[in-house]
C-alpha cells in the first residue's frame, strides 16, 4: 500500500492507494473514528455498485450507517441537493459527534465535502474517490463546492478530509468516457512536474495502459498535487499553478452546457493556452503538439468550435480567479516548468486574441 501524507499547518491527514482497499474500509475508518452514525453519500451510478459493500463493512466495524443517494451527474452540484441532503440528516438525528464520508466521483466529494463543512457548522469527513479523476484529484486538497446556475464551484469553502481511501480497482466498472476524463488533470500535473512523472506519460498510448498504471499514476498525481497543497493551502500563491487548463477549460465547459466533462474541458483549455504561449514565444517551440499527442493517445479531445465563441472570453473575464484586475495565467515554459502571468482585464482579449482557436 502507498501511502502520501498531506501536513497542514492546522491538521494532517493520509491518502491510501492500494488495489483492493474498499473491501477493508471498515477496518481503515475504525482506526480513523470512534464508534459514531456516519452519512454515507453516493450518486444513484455509485451506489448500486459498492454503497452496500461499503456501509455493511462500516457497520461490522461499529458505526451506525445511514445511505444517501442523489442523482447523478453535474447538476446535482446545487444548493438544491445540498439542502435536501442536509434535510436528511437533520431528520435522522446527526449531530457534531457524527461523520460523513464521499463514496463516488468528483461531484459526489464536491457536494459531500460542503454538506460536512457545514452542517452544524462542520463534521469530520472522508473521502472515498471511486473515479479516476477524483482519486489522481478533487479527493485531495480541501476544495468543497456546488455550482449556482452555471457558475461552477461558486459556492464552497476549504474542508480537509480526515483521510482518503483510494481503491484503483473501482476503475474497472466505469465507462471508458469516464475513466479517460481523469486523464486530463493527470497529464496537466505530470506537464507541470515533469521528470520521471512525464516520462511515465509518455508510456501512456491507450484507455487499457490507465488501468494497469492507475495505481502509479494515482501516487504520483496525488503526492504532486500535495505537495503544493501543504506550500500554499488556500490558493493565495503557488497553488494557482493547479490551475494550468482551467481557465479556458472552465470557460469552454460552461459554454458546452453538459456535453463535455471535466477531463476532457482541461484537456482542451490546456492545449488552448500553451498555444497562445507557445505563439507568443514565451513557450518551447513544439510543447503544445507534446501536450496535444499525449491527451489525443487515450482519446481526449484537443480542440472544440466553441473555442470560436466570443462567449469564451466573457467567460475568462468573469473567472473567479480574476483579481484585483488581473488574472493570472498559469503556461509551461517547458515541461516540468510552470509559469504564472498575470494579465490586466482589460488586456486579455488581446493576449488571448482567439488564437485558442487556430
Amino acid at each position: 500500500m502507498t501511502t502520501v501524507s498531506v501536513t497542514l499547518p492546522e491538521t494532517k491527514y493520509d491518502v491510501l492507494i492500494d488495489r483492493g482497499l474498499l473491501k477493508q474500509v471498515g477496518e481503515l475508518v475504525s482506526k480513523q473514528w470512534s464508534a459514531r452514525k456516519i452519512a454515507l453519500v453516493s450518486d444513484d451510478n455509485v451506489a448500486p455498485l459498492y454503497q452496500k459493500q461499503v456501509a455493511e463493512s462500516l457497520t461490522s466495524a461499529g458505526f451506525d450507517v445511514h445511505r444517501y443517494v442523489f442523482p447523478a451527474g453535474e447538476t446535482s452540484k446545487s444548493l438544491t441537493v445540498l439542502a435536501d441532503l442536509a434535510r436528511q440528516m437533520a431528520s435522522d438525528a446527526f449531530n457534531r459527534d457524527d461523520s460523513v464520508i464521499a463514496l463516488g466521483g468528483g461531484v459526489t466529494g464536491d457536494l459531500a465535502g460542503l454538506l460536512a463543512a457545514s452542517y452544524m457548522r462542520g463534521l469530520s469527513f472522508i473521502q472515498i474517490p471511486t473515479s479516476l479523476l477524483a482519486q489522481v484529484d478533487s479527493s485531495v486538497g480541501g476544495k468543497t463546492a456546488v455550482d449556482l446556475d452555471n457558475i461552477k464551484n461558486i459556492i464552497g469553502a476549504f474542508y480537509e478530509p480526515d483521510l482518503v481511501i483510494v481503491d484503483p480497482d473501482t476503475l474497472a466498472t466505469m465507462k471508458q468516457r469516464d475513466l479517460v476524463e481523469g486523464y486530463g488533470e493527470i497529464v496537466k500535473t505530470a506537464a507541470l512536474e515533469g521528470g520521471d512523472f512525464w516520462q511515465l506519460i509518455e508510456t501512456i498510448n491507450s484507455p487499457a495502459d490507465l488501468i494497469t498504471h492507475s495505481p502509479e499514476l494515482s501516487a504520483r498525481s496525488i503526492h504532486y498535487k500535495a505537495s503544493v497543497v501543504m506550500a500554499d493551502e488556500t490558493e493565495s500563491g503557488t497553488r494557482q499553478l493547479l490551475n494550468f487548463g482551467h481557465t479556458i477549460g472552465h470557460a469552454v465547459e460552461a459554454l458546452a452546457d453538459g456535453g463535455l466533462r471535466h477531463g476532457e474541458a482541461v484537456s482542451i483549455g490546456t492545449v488552448a493556452i500553451m498555444r497562445v504561449f507557445e505563439n507568443a514565444g514565451l513557450a518551447e517551440k513544439g510543447i503544445t503538439a507534446k501536450l496535444r499527442d499525449r491527451f489525443a493517445a487515450v482519446g481526449l479531445p484537443v480542440t472544440d468550435e466553441l473555442l470560436t465563441s466570443p462567449l469564451v472570453l466573457d467567460k475568462v473575464k468573469n473567472d473567479k480567479k480574476n483579481r484585483h484586475g488581473h488574472l493570472n495565467l498559469v503556461y509551461l515554459t517547458a515541461i516540468g516548468q510552470p509559469k504564472i502571468k498575470s494579465i490586466p482585464s482589460s488586456e486579455i482579449a488581446s493576449f488571448l486574441h482567439l488564437s485558442v482557436a487556430d
